[in-house]
């Protein structure tokens, strides 16, 4: 065990000197490459539309993105909960931006996996932007277990469409926009049941791993927002999300619907030149449709619930520093009732030459509605409701330097603390029919995390791209009195599912003007989950390496070649449920 992971550690190092990434990838790209966030970092923020800035501006290398994927049949295919504009062109090869309207990707390989994106601007003016697009992701092929000896077919079809608009007025801007979401997947992995004295062979019969569920999401926003000079700043967002599933935990049985009215908002004013105080939150109300058994039983648990955040502050800047003081004040309405408060400030200072040193803190509501626990967890339990998170301090500091030509880097070190925190575990029993490895939420978990670690970035004109981002977290976790399984205050062994150690290290080389190889490898370390009987598992660590050949035609076509687990490495996003070996696909992109 130790020679196999001094062998890891020997990739990553390999690879943090020699693979190379892009700096900030524009919003499409963030909407079509996988995202590899094992910790829950995906309920909506207060929009603040006018942020601190950094003076000076450290700007990161501005390097291209060669999109790489990992195997993400198991990801949600749109982590973005904001509907953005889609530029066109760029995906999947290094096609420089151009003027023209649409763009097309397609892609297939092996497992039926099948890749495409599509998007044209209808408008795309000063004043008025127009565009609509459509995403599929789908695979249908086995996969082998990895705690015993056979294969599942794991399936997944994916489809987003929507449609964009902005308008831009004299002093304000209007955004409109509308999304659908088609989710079909099935609950492929390793059942167990702790009820049962059954061998693994009968409760791989009993438990239905062929069904496909169905998610569904409407999305519908529209919001306007003054322009960030505007003596007086103002931000409404509205939007409505219908979030539904077709099932309870068996064909039988109906899912419940979602429906959630998000309003955020934010005003303030300058006063003396250099000054702002203003007012920004966030108020959203969940209410469900559920559906019941035959004799009138509720099927589902969801109650109809309020979460609103008021977030108070005030800004000043200095010739190279800026301050933002703050609170986020935060309060759950319904049978989780509760009020959070959590600082929000944010500083940041000139310590020499494009080197800034930066400290901000604060916190938030994680709503853990059904929606947003589909983007992180699919294979949730669709008749459980989880209490809402409250962090109560996400703090840190750190240093970011861009000085060197080509090269920028940030160190940092942070401290979180949560009550209430969701940590998904497998389920212990299922029902014969009923989909037999689901994941459940520990209720009454509280949890604490000390965090540090550095991403480097290194370009060398338009040959090389290097990325290096290492983050080492120490976790704690206690029983709280919420907990129904004992005594409160206990600690947890572990903090289930969450990474010690997580580095991702990529790599762009561009040997002649149309080529373009990439490399990108990520390892999570020391993933736990807990099992029937209390008893704790370690999941194998995820090690994985992608590689990607690109070629540019011209400035209409490109194609490309992707190897995914080029190691051929077997781990799994949760218990049961393996990702892909080693794996092949190829595509096109068109800009028209």
């Amino acid at each position: 065990m130790k020679t196999k992971y001094q062998k890891v550690l020997c990739v990553a190092v390999l690879l943090g000197s020699a693979v190379t990434v892009s700096a900030q990838e524009d919003e499409t790209k963030k909407k079509l490459d996988r995202e590899m966030t094992l910790e829950r970092e995906y309920a909506p923020t207060v929009q603040d539309a006018n942020k601190v800035n950094t003076l000076p501006q450290i700007k990161e290398p501005q390097v291209t993105k060669r999109a790489i994927s990992y195997s993400s049949f198991t990801l949600a295919t749109d982590p973005e909960k904001q509907i953005a504009l889609l530029p066109s062109g760029n995906i999947m090869t290094q096609m420089d931006y151009n003027k023209r309207r649409g763009y097309l990707n397609v892609a297939a390989g092996m497992h039926l996996n099948i890749n495409g994106d599509f998007g044209y601007h209808i408008l795309s003016t000063e004043k008025d932007k127009l565009n609509v697009f459509l995403s599929h992701r789908s695979t249908n092929g086995n996969i082998d277990y990895i705690q015993i000896e056979d294969q599942v077919k794991a399936k997944l079809n994916d489809n987003t469409g929507g449609i964009n608009y902005a308008h831009t007025f004299e002093k304000a801007i209007l955004n409109l926009g509308g999304k659908y979401n088609y989710s079909g997947f099935n609950y492929y992995g390793l059942p167990i049941n702790n009820m049962s004295s059954l061998p693994v062979e009968d409760l791989l019969s009993k438990a239905d791993r062929e069904t496909n569920q169905v998610n569904q999401t409407i999305q519908a926003k529209i919001g306007i927002e003054a322009k960030e000079d505007a003596a007086f700043f103002y931000l409404i967002d509205l939007d409505y999300i219908n979030f539904s599933h077709k099932y309870g935990l068996s064909k039988e049985l109906d899912g419940p619907t979602e429906h959630t009215l998000d309003a955020k908002f934010d005003f303030s004013a300058f006063f003396n030149g250099n000054q702002r105080v203003g007012v920004g939150g966030q108020v959203e109300y969940f209410a469900y449709n559920l559906p019941t058994y035959p004799a009138g039983v509720p099927n589902c648990a969801f109650a109809n619930h309020a979460e609103v955040t008021l977030s108070p502050y005030y800004k000043i800047a200095g010739e190279n520093w800026n301050v933002k003081l703050g609170a986020n004040v935060m309060f759950v309405t319904g049978e989780d009732n509760s009020f959070t408060a959590s600082p929000n400030i944010a500083a940041d200072v000139e310590v020499a030459d494009k080197t800034v040193l930066y400290l901000k803190a604060d916190g938030r509501l994680y709503s853990n509605s059904a929606y947003e626990t589909s983007l992180v967890n699919r294979y949730f339990n669709p008749t459980e409701e989880i209490a809402p998170t409250r962090e109560w301090l996400n703090g840190q500091v750190g240093l970011k330097c861009g000085a060197a030509p080509g090269f920028w880097f940030d160190v940092f070190a942070g401290y979180k603390i949560r009550s209430s925190d969701a940590l998904f575990v497998p389920s212990f029993t299922f029902n014969e029919g009923e989909f037999g490895n689901y994941s459940n939420a520990l209720s009454g978990i509280d949890t604490k995390a000390f965090f540090a670690g550095a991403n480097l970035k290194y370009s060398y004109q338009n040959f090389l791209d290097i990325q290096l981002k290492g983050v080492y977290n120490s976790w704690k976790g206690n029983y709280n009195d919420e907990w129904e399984g004992g005594s409160s205050n206990a600690d947890l062994t572990y903090v289930y599912g969450r990474p010690k150690v997580e580095i991702n290290a990529d790599v762009t080389v561009k040997p002649i003007d149309k080529l373009a190889i990439g490399l990108n490898y990520y390892l999570a370390t020391d993933r736990y989950t807990r099992l029937f009987a209390m008893e704790d598992y370690k999941l194998n660590n995820i090690n994985e390496l992608n590689l990607q050949v690109g070629y540019t035609f011209n400035d209409t076509f490109g194609a490309y070649i992707k190897v995914n687990n080029l190691l051929n490495q077997q781990y799994e996003m949760y218990y049961g449920y393996p990702m892909q070996g080693i794996n092949i696909m190829g595509g096109v992109n068109i800009n028209f």
